[in-house]
């Protein structure tokens, strides 16, 4: 599986990228994980890739992903051409609007308002990224729950654990009433 989270430094593109990797590895797979972003540390175009597989990983630089988590509209645009055919696309629908016309064909497509829902019940919009782990991973089984969470509770600052888990299960949630629905 190849993912790239795209978004603006500050959403915690590179650390969603980093905590799936270590989540990864935590189930005994094997992951490699790698970033982009722009001078700015807030504000500035971000990318985090992660690669997760049982075998040996000799790509270090895909062309073409599995999966799309895009938290913005420049992030959207810049790599919905990159989405494999067949492949998955999950965007934050308060901030990113999908045009299908620029899509590969037969991809599975989920919406969900992270960022809304991080500052509505949070009271936080930088735990969107945390919501969207929970969600992307409830959808495609990619690790285990308490691996995920793991590597949540070891990459966060501290005191921010619960809060960062708290995020984690929403997204979880909103991922099991739509797969329950369809």
């Amino acid at each position: 599986m190849i993912i790239r989270f795209a978004g603006f430094g500050g959403q915690g593109i590179v650390l969603s990228s980093y905590i799936m990797g270590q989540a990864a590895v935590f189930d005994g797979k094997k992951a490699l994980q790698n970033q982009s972003y722009g001078s700015e540390s807030r504000g500035g175009e971000t990318r985090g890739d992660v690669i997760i597989s049982d075998d040996d990983i000799y790509d270090l630089e895909p062309t073409r992903y599995d999966l799309l988590v895009a938290m913005t509209q420049p992030g959207y645009d810049k790599f919905i051409s990159s989405l494999k055919p067949g492949g998955t696309l999950i965007i934050d629908k308060d901030l990113v609007i999908a045009d299908s016309k620029d899509e590969p064909k037969n991809i599975s497509k989920h919406a969900l308002s992270a960022t809304d829902i991080a500052s509505k019940k949070f009271n936080r919009k930088i735990i969107a990224n945390m919501i969207m782990l929970g969600y992307l991973n409830t959808v495609l089984n990619l690790v285990s729950e308490s691996s995920l969470s793991k590597a949540i509770e070891k990459n966060v600052p501290a005191g921010t654990e619960e809060l960062n888990l708290s995020a984690m299960r929403e997204g979880i949630t909103l991922a099991k009433q739509e797969l329950k629905s369809q």
